[in-house]
């Protein structure tokens, strides 16, 4: 018994102890509030407003957006106004931290943007900025797409952007232009020229991929004293995988629809001195009556070797006039022997059931014509440049 009770005075005395010790430290500014009181000077810290572009900013390039971020607070209202005093629309988060405006703001015009936050003490703190933007410029810069909104497409398809002239400052387009897929897709953008932008996948695309597009070029600067003319913007879906593999030394191109072989056509390629360049195409165009002229690539119809032709049914493959197309006149050599100028001979049958199954974006791959390899910068034909050459950084 004696022992049990000298135990239990021990843990008696470590009780007290430990209560002292803790009331040592608990009140050095008196009745313990040293914790709460940091907290409350933290709680009382006021909002700050980070405002772009600052006041006084002249020369704002129209295109580039117009934001407020808080901190240590929230976003109550924020408006902006123009010249003549009307509000021009934004979009707050739903956090209240940020503001933005993206739509794109007129030339040489005065803007204020007032922003208005409310801390964690319920006090208000107010920012206002006036800027102007910089003059209309001498030269625009427009952009073109290779697409149209709501088209389904291939697998093949590279996103092409095509600028009215030279693009001076080639990082300020890239940032101008997005790329949002869905699944995500890796991919990347190239130049092929001065007014040439190309972003394709690493890998053809998978069927159902929906694809989003926005050159959201309108008011920025792009180099050499050129700024955005207009946005474009496009949504595509990626169609079922659709491929044709075209043998020069059989005479017969193979159609493959999701990786299972759906039939097969009788073909002629380019004759000797006119042979079919080697490599993976991409279907550019599709035509229902169409003239066929040598004069495109350089030969004069009424010269030797020269000819201006009708045909029903033509698919371009590339800018160098190659294309796939009816050509009732060789019917007898198709499936036998190369007689063309160098296009991929078809019955007019064969080309319009082959027309009607293909889209833009869809592969055409030509073997055994005897002809060179088929440039990487003729048409659509990316595809032609492995991965690793196609993103090493090009030269201006």
């Amino acid at each position: 018994m004696m022992r049990r009770s000298v135990i239990a005075g021990r843990w008696a005395c470590l009780v007290l102890a430990a209560g002292l010790l803790a009331g040592c430290t608990t009140e050095p500014g008196g009745g313990g509030r040293g914790a709460p009181a940091s907290q409350s000077v933290e709680a009382a810290r006021p909002p700050s407003l980070a405002v772009v572009p600052s006041s006084g900013a002249a020369d704002v390039a129209p295109g580039e957006a117009v934001s407020v971020k808080v901190a240590d607070g929230k976003l109550t209202e924020v408006t902006l106004r123009n010249p003549e005093g009307e509000p021009v629309p934004g979009a707050l988060s739903a956090d209240g931290s940020s503001w933005e405006f993206a739509d794109g703001l007129g030339y040489g015009k005065q803007y204020t943007l007032t922003a208005v936050a409310v801390g964690a003490d319920g006090k208000q703190v107010t920012s206002t900025s006036t800027f102007t933007t910089v003059a209309k410029p001498r030269k625009t810069i427009s952009v073109s797409l290779n697409m149209q909104d709501g088209e389904t497409v291939g697998v093949g398809m590279p996103l092409i952007f095509t600028f009215n002239s030279k693009v001076a400052d080639r990082a300020a387009a890239e940032r101008a232009l997005k790329v949002v897929t869905e699944p995500v897709t890796e991919g990347a953008f190239r130049w092929m020229s001065d007014s040439q932008l190309i972003w394709r996948p690493k890998d053809y695309w998978l069927p159902g991929t929906k694809i989003s597009v926005n050159a959201a070029i309108y008011g920025k600067p792009l180099g050499g004293g050129g700024y955005g003319l207009e946005d474009r913007a496009a949504k595509i879906t990626v169609g079922d995988r659709v491929e044709v593999l075209a043998d020069g030394g059989s005479h017969q191109a193979k159609v493959l629809v999701n990786g299972a072989e759906v039939r097969s056509l009788p073909i002629s390629m380019g004759k000797p001195g006119n042979t079919t360049p080697v490599g993976t195409y991409t279907v550019m165009s599709e035509h229902v009556g169409y003239t066929m002229d040598s004069g495109t690539y350089g030969v004069p119809a009424d010269t030797p070797g020269g000819y201006r032709t009708f045909v029903q049914y033509a698919v371009r493959l590339s800018n160098s006039g190659i294309f796939y197309h009816s050509a009732p006149w060789s019917v007898g050599s198709q499936g036998r022997r190369n007689v063309s100028h160098g296009c991929i001979n078809l019955s007019t049958a064969n080309a319009k059931w082959l027309m009607d199954l293909s889209k833009k974006g869809d592969l055409f791959t030509v073997a055994n014509s005897g002809g060179q390899p088929l440039e990487p910068t003729d048409g659509w034909s990316v595809w032609q440049l492995p991965w690793t050459a196609w993103t090493t950084p090009t030269t201006s």
